[in-house]
């Protein structure tokens, strides 16, 4: 009996392809392809009556700063939402695809979705792709039980914490809530909290800059201050750079003549139409 063989069926999703290249490259000896650093400071702690997210708003491609306004905050549900680092196009649409899944469940249930189903749904998706998706998320909303708190990383591992930063200006935030962070804040004392370590990120840490945004999530509402503060505000001149006229001598001078020809408009009845 013949055997059929099936066309190869072409792989759907993400190409591996370099990673072939890669190895072949280091057994040549050969310089291996940087890999692209990004730069963020975002942040979340556990207050008394829910959480609080912050994020810097600085994009940058390489060494040049490609936003000075981005939004980092991105909405999941109307009690949870997400803070993003890395690649910007993975960390929206990652989040994206994961909203539009939240609110099919929550419209086939009928209740308010918990947060710890959004923390399966994002570390399931970024763990099928082995890190290859460049997004480092915080998660953080309130539900029937309470705040929570979730840091998801690229890997596809995440950690329930009272409070945490990612980002390359982590480390600068982290100090700020290591050293003032306690359980049961008040809000207005945990806001003041955020920003200031979100602030540390910016002054600190080159990928980071601009403005900060807050997200304050509570059961039953959500106030998302967006530019709650220009932590790095554009300095003023300090002098003016308009000379005064004669300042660069005039070596030569030319003067032309141009002559002035009229145009005769062509009527259109004296057009010759081929």
């Amino acid at each position: 009996m013949a055997t059929v063989l099936c066309p190869e069926i072409p792989a759907s999703g993400f190409s591996f392809e370099n990673c072939k290249r890669n190895a072949l490259l280091e057994n040549k000896g050969l310089a291996l392809p940087k890999a692209t650093k990004t730069g963020t400071t975002i942040v979340g702690i556990i207050y008394k009556d829910g959480v609080i997210l912050g994020a810097d708003t600085r994009a940058t491609e390489d060494t040049t700063v490609a936003d000075k306004n981005c939004e980092k905050i991105h909405f999941l549900a109307p009690n949870m939402y997400c803070c993003g680092a890395g690649t910007a196009a993975d960390t929206e649409m990652t989040t994206q695809m994961v909203a539009a899944k939240l609110e099919l469940h929550r419209l086939y249930t009928n209740r308010v979705t918990r947060v710890c189903t959004a923390n399966q749904l994002l570390k399931q998706y970024l763990f099928r792709y082995q890190g290859y998706i460049g997004a480092a998320l915080i998660l953080g909303g309130v539900d029937i039980e309470g705040p929570h708190l979730y840091m998801i990383h690229p890997h596809g591992s995440s950690v329930d914490l009272p409070y945490g930063t990612m980002g390359s200006g982590s480390l600068a935030a982290i100090s700020v809530f290591e050293s003032r962070w306690k359980p049961q804040m008040e809000e207005e004392e945990g806001v003041q909290l955020v920003r200031d370590a979100i602030a540390a990120g910016i002054f600190n840490d080159l990928g980071s800059g601009s403005n900060v945004d807050i997200c304050v999530i509570r059961k039953g509402s959500v106030d998302y201050k967006r530019t709650y503060d220009e932590a790095n505000k554009k300095g003023v001149k300090q002098g003016s750079y308009r000379y005064q006229r004669g300042t660069t001598a005039v070596l030569s001078t030319q003067v032309v003549d141009v002559e002035e020809v009229s145009v005769i408009p062509i009527e259109a009845e004296q057009m010759d139409v081929a």
